[in-house]
């Protein structure tokens, strides 16, 4: 059960990582922070980021072998890299309509898929 709870904390900490480093362009688009100075768009984008520490921490926590967790560390890295781009393929295009994907964003997508096979091989 720990590879699952962690799976889903990584899945929650990618969706406010995601909305911590691009939502404030969405932000911006609609005018809504056109105004604000950097330093705001910072606290904002860090205010989100609270959150995304908030289950990373303890996914890594729960899912590293050294914790009774089933995944040792490059395997972490690995599963989190293939769902941060998961997770940014589809916050992307729900709030960035006319940024779409191509045939090389997709290949890509598969074979960080294919990276994540190979680091379970034994």
């Amino acid at each position: 059960m720990n590879g699952l709870y962690t799976i889903i904390m990584l899945i929650l900490s990618n969706v406010f990582m995601t909305l911590a480093w691009y939502g404030h362009l969405k932000l911006q688009e609609t005018g809504i922070s056109s105004r604000w100075p950097l330093i705001g768009i910072i606290f904002f984008s860090w205010g989100i980021a609270f959150f995304e520490y908030c289950c990373q921490v303890p996914a890594n926590r729960m899912g590293f072998i050294g914790n009774g967790g089933p995944f040792n560390l490059v395997q972490l890295k690995v599963i989190q890299e293939c769902i941060s781009l998961g997770v940014f393929a589809i916050i992307a295009n729900i709030m960035f309509q006319g940024q779409s994907l191509h045939w090389n964003h997709i290949l890509a997508f598969f074979l960080i898929i294919c990276a994540v096979y190979l680091v379970f091989m034994k």
